[in-house]
């Protein structure tokens, strides 16, 4: 016949399957049991962010903090007064309780080694035992102070020392009750039925509260990035649309600086020096800006594909053609304006027009059926803007984006030195309130007629 049994070689001799996979199984059956079983790990105190110290007042926060430490040794010693109140004289009780309390106290301290404390007291006590006992080798306090020390090792050590206690529980016990099978066997085998249990469903509710906190923790991460993400694409838009309002200005800097010489009869050399450096240093940083702006369009989204490269950036000159598009969407928007209306800085009327445009967006969104109202408030320091909305009536659907709207209004506005509030009104819908400043032009000194101030 052939020999079927896998062999392996170790240490330049040939050791079958079986009996490596045994001194593994051993070797870490030491390494979590035996090895630093008497170390010193306590029992952590209940965190300071519990729910259960929120609902308390701070003075009795710390010794509620100390509750399992505390609920340990009451457990103990009531266990203990139990065993001494049930036994009868002669029978030694004490001796017994202190075997099955000295334990529980021993698990705030050192887990490990109150296993085999307890384990050990089972031991003791089964072979002093009186034959009358129905309960034995485990009595019914000593049953349960066992398995709570099982328990509470289990939740404080990774899932491999639960499975070794109680196999070693199980063989102990059995080993100990085939002495006396007919009074033995029952306790024996409760205990191993009981505790296999009390430790699957331990494990498995730690093992939910992991993957629940790690759940927890991946969403916190994934937020965060997309957060990040998000800031990084708006204010990328945002230095797009800048880029073509400094890219036109500084255009017609060159343009102009190249044809003033031509409107001035006999101009100075100097004069004619000074404008062409004018002139190359708006061509420079033309052309450096066209190679940044070449970077940021590279990735358009997707209502700026049709987009051309010279596609001019909107103003609030734009903004009644705005409003006919959204009234087309079936939203009733009315307009108001108050204030001497004029031309402000380009990248102010962008920041204001994109405003506008994301604040109706969000009602068509998110405000199904509801009216708006745009106000515009001209102010010598600036420009106001309000944009309400009324209560939605119907359901609105989930919105599938990442939550761009709120927090480029807010970039637009911090860009530009001035403030954004989006809140819900009392009456259900919501309002969208900014004020982007303006400075304030120094007045030009009147010139006469031989260039000198008049």
């Amino acid at each position: 016949m052939t020999d079927t049994t896998k062999t392996t070689v170790t240490g330049g001799s040939r050791q079958p399957t079986e009996l490596r996979m045994a001194r593994d199984a051993l070797r870490c059956l030491h390494a979590d049991l035996v090895t630093g079983a008497f170390a010193f790990r306590p029992l952590p105190p209940v965190p300071e962010d519990h729910v259960l110290l929120r609902r308390l007042p701070a003075v009795v926060r710390g010794p509620v903090r100390r509750l399992p430490q505390l609920a340990a040794v009451g457990l103990a010693l009531l266990l203990m007064f139990v065993e001494v109140a049930k036994s009868f004289p002669g029978d030694g009780g004490p001796v017994r309780a202190l075997f099955l309390g000295v334990p529980l106290v021993v698990m705030v301290f050192r887990p490990v080694g109150a296993f085999w404390l307890s384990l050990g007291g089972m031991v003791f006590t089964a072979a002093v035992a009186d034959s009358a006992w129905d309960a034995w080798p485990w009595t019914g306090v000593s049953f349960v102070a066992h398995l709570t020390v099982m328990l509470v090792v289990a939740a404080r050590t990774r899932p491999r020392v639960s499975a070794h206690m109680w196999l070693l529980t199980a063989l102990v016990g059995g080993l100990v009750a085939a002495a006396d099978p007919h009074r033995g066997s029952g306790v024996a085998f409760a205990m191993a039925v009981f505790s296999g249990i009390a430790l699957a469903l331990l494990l498995a509710v730690r093992g939910w509260r992991d993957s629940r906190r790690q759940v927890v923790e991946q969403v916190a991460v994934v937020e965060e990035e997309r957060s990040r993400r998000t800031l990084l694409e708006e204010r990328t838009t945002i230095a797009r649309e800048l880029h073509d309002v400094v890219a036109h200005h500084m255009s017609v800097v060159a343009i102009q600086a190249e044809a003033a010489p031509y409107r001035v009869q006999d101009p100075p050399e100097e004069l004619v020096a000074a404008l062409a450096g004018i002139r190359e240093n708006a061509v420079t940083a033309l052309t450096e800006l066209r190679r940044v702006l070449g970077v940021v369009r590279a990735d358009l989204p997707g209502d700026l594909d049709g987009w051309g490269p010279e596609a001019p950036q909107p103003t609030l000159a734009d903004l009644d053609d705005l409003l006919e598009n959204v009234r087309r969407a079936g939203l009733e928007v009315e307009s108001v304006t108050t204030g001497r209306a004029r031309p402000l800085p380009q990248g102010v009327e962008l920041s204001a027009y994109r405003i506008v445009q994301e604040a109706l967006s969000n009602t068509l969104r998110h405000a199904p059926g509801a009216g708006a109202r745009v106000e515009l408030g001209y102010v010598p320091v600036g420009l106001g803007l309000r944009i309400v909305n009324g209560p939605p009536d119907g359901p609105a659907k989930a919105s599938q984006g990442a939550g761009h709207g709120l927090l480029g209004m807010r970039e637009r506005a911090a860009m530009l030195g001035g403030e954004l509030v989006a809140e819900a009104t009392e009456d259900g819908g919501f309002a969208v309130e900014a004020f982007l400043p303006v400075e304030q032009a120094e007045p030009a000194e009147p010139v006469g007629a031989d260039g000198e101030p008049a």
